[in-house]
């Protein structure tokens, strides 16, 4: 789904800090435990209880709440008891309902960071505690109704002035003498992050089970978000999280930093409850409608709708790909195996306003993220795997249509605990070194049917002489299976940008997927990323 800016993510002066704070954060007095235990669940699966206000925290305790909850059966997801006018709102309605800025927990303070709560309402019906953790002891966060803004008329008559629960929260944070907007944790286990200046667009999944298998997904959930008050002015925010999920508990430390790229270090506990042969780490999602190469469909004035235009990956060799994704008629699904990737990202390429001409929402804005692994490589989960890509039918630029990734070859047994960490940048388009990159995708129709034509660009230094002439190249092109068309293909030198065109013809004949491999080489060294394409009618 897509996340428009709102427009309560301006700059205001925050007043009033302690009465607001007195009233949303639970003091001693609120003591009493608060249990895990779902609504009309069993009472001999009763989960461990989450920390009583004022308990004592560390970075242990979430850990040690994961194996609690995961050496005990599933308790089962909670019910969906959300009030019917806050689940029954309409997307802007729901959207617009925000904290009073003078209510905003830590708003103003030295670090920068500023944190809302949630309430639950749309879709977002999980319901899940928050706490914050101030000199090394845990405060929760309580709900109060005159602290928030409705912004309509449906969403005032449907905040309650009882406690509705809460779906997750919103983090404001300073980058540079600004404010703004800079993560959300909300729905399944679900968060987002932005880079400094940029707007939400991919949305990151702390863990993924069984996605695109026909056995059906497995959807872990936020249970609890504790939110460490910043130590210094210059420190980053850290956020424990605890998931819960049919096959697994889990506890993630992330600590957080904004900028340009705005960056999470995580460092992950899984604790299985049953054994696990299709597990997903550090997945991401976003939506592709139509680009420059994959108009299927698009009856748009817009040039293109997107937020991420591709797949790219370092894998363990320390080859670089660039994958363009698409927006296919059936539901592709592709491995890219590896041992030991140094890291992989679906990324936002274009960034000029002119590839899109959209007014509404600018996906020039949205930030690419790319994930590198923390073990040594080809160790633990990080070892034998695949970058796994999903690419899903959409008719809608609210749908989040393309999934990627890790797949780890080695299956999980039950009772078994792992730890591992990777780091995430949210931003900008991540570097490939010294090598050109590919700048352009574009296909259209052939010289005969089925024929198909493409252009493929690749940008970069190596490419040219210091007097602006090309350098010698080789073109490595293969399509498995179809063929390409003897006689096409051809490179065009555009000095100017450093950009070196490589135009060729595909015959799929009757074949109904081909995979295409294409990279340029200079005295046997490679020195483009390598261009793959998958093409489906």
């Amino acid at each position: 789904m897509t996340h428009p800016t709102d427009p309560s993510t301006r700059d205001a002066r925050l007043i009033d800090r302690s009465l607001d704070r007195r009233r949303l954060i639970g003091g001693a007095a609120a003591g009493a435990a608060l249990a895990l235990l779902p609504r009309g669940a069993s009472a001999q699966a009763a989960p461990p209880a989450l920390p009583a206000a004022g308990s004592p925290f560390s970075d242990a305790t979430v850990p040690d709440l994961a194996r609690a909850l995961g050496n005990r059966p599933f308790a089962g997801q909670p019910t969906n008891d959300v009030p019917d006018a806050l689940k029954n709102l309409p997307r802007e309605a729901y959207e617009a309902i925000r904290i009073r800025p003078e209510a905003l927990i830590w708003g103003g303070e030295p670090h920068g960071f500023a944190v809302e709560p949630l309430v639950r309402g749309f879709y977002y019906t999980d319901r899940v505690a928050l706490f914050l953790v101030e000199d090394g002891v845990v405060r929760p966060i309580l709900y109060d109704r005159g602290r928030y803004v409705a912004g309509s008329e449906a969403g005032a008559a449907a905040l309650p002035e009882t406690e509705p629960g809460f779906s997750g929260l919103r983090i404001r944070a300073r980058f540079g003498e600004q404010n703004q907007d800079f993560a959300v944790f909300q729905g399944a286990c679900f968060y987002r992050l932005v880079g400094q200046g940029q707007e939400f667009g991919i949305n990151g999944r702390a863990l993924m089970l069984r996605p695109a298998d026909p056995r059906g997904e497995e959807f872990p959930r936020w249970r609890a978000l504790f939110v460490e008050r910043p130590k210094t002015p210059d420190g980053p925010l850290v956020i424990h999280a605890l998931i819960d999920s049919d096959s697994l508990a889990a506890a993630l430390r992330l600590e957080l930093r904004p900028g340009g790229p705005s960056t999470a270090a995580i460092t992950a506990t899984l604790v299985t409850r049953k054994a696990i042969d299709h597990l997903g780490l550090s997945g991401m999602q976003a939506p592709f409608l139509f680009g420059p190469h994959d108009r299927r469909g698009a009856d748009d004035a817009r040039a293109a709708v997107y937020a991420a235009g591709g797949l790219q990956i370092r894998n363990g060799g320390g080859e670089a790909i660039w994958r363009p994704v698409r927006n296919p008629e059936t539901l592709q699904i592709s491995g890219f195996l590896d041992n030991g990737p140094k890291g992989f990202g679906l990324t936002q390429r274009d960034r000029s306003p002119a590839t899109f001409e959209d007014d509404v929402h600018h996906w020039e804005r949205c930030p690419s993220l790319w994930v590198e692994p923390g073990e040594p490589a080809g160790e633990g989960l990080w070892g034998e795997g695949a970058v796994t890509l999903l690419e899903i039918p959409s008719d809608s630029e609210v749908n989040e249509n393309v999934i990627a990734y890790w797949r780890p070859k080695a299956n999980l047994p039950a009772g078994q605990e792992v730890r591992l960490t990777y780091r995430q940048n949210w931003g900008g388009e991540p570097p490939v070194g010294p090598l050109a990159r590919v700048t352009s995708t574009r296909s259209g129709r052939g010289t005969a049917n089925p024929r198909r034509l493409f252009l493929v660009d690749f940008t970069g230094d190596l490419l040219f002489t210091a007097a602006g002439t090309m350098v010698p190249l080789d073109t490595v092109l293969m399509a498995g299976p179809g063929r390409i068309v003897e006689g096409s293909t051809r490179r065009i030198a555009h000095p100017e940008t450093r950009t070196v065109r490589v135009a060729f013809e595909l015959d799929p004949g009757s074949e109904r997927a081909v995979e295409l491999r294409l990279a340029l080489k200079t005295e046997g060294r490679q020195v483009t990323e390598t261009w793959l394409y998958r093409w489906t009618p």
